[in-house]
């Protein structure tokens, strides 16, 4: 008889529970994993700009409520022209790749 191998990673147990195999979980996940990466990024410049959510708007444009929309992971409304704004104050170009999509892309 073999013996199943089992994880104590939380992660991994709850992906094989709930995500595993559920096509619109996945989905779900990745969006999720996309906005927080662009939260992330737009925070760490500002950040390491030294300037504050206020000071961002200001110069982009727009108030601060909208930067600090823009970096929370639940937002979903990123436009491509306020990316722009945003990369362009910080003297930086927006880059936009297609990659084909993988079954496991969603847990790696």
């Amino acid at each position: 008889m073999t013996k199943r191998k089992t994880t104590k990673d939380a992660v991994k147990v709850l992906h094989n529970r709930y995500i595993k195999g559920n096509k619109k979980r996945l989905e779900s996940l990745q969006l999720q994993r996309e906005n927080l990466n662009i939260a992330e990024l737009i925070y760490n410049l500002r950040t390491q700009a030294g300037l504050s959510q206020r000071q961002l708007a200001d110069l982009v444009g727009t108030t601060q409520s909208v930067i600090s929309r823009l970096e929370g992971a639940d937002y979903n409304g990123h436009s491509l022209a306020m990316l722009r704004k945003i990369a362009s104050t910080f003297k930086q170009k927006v880059q936009v790749k297609f990659i084909p999509e993988t079954a496991d892309s969603a847990y790696t």
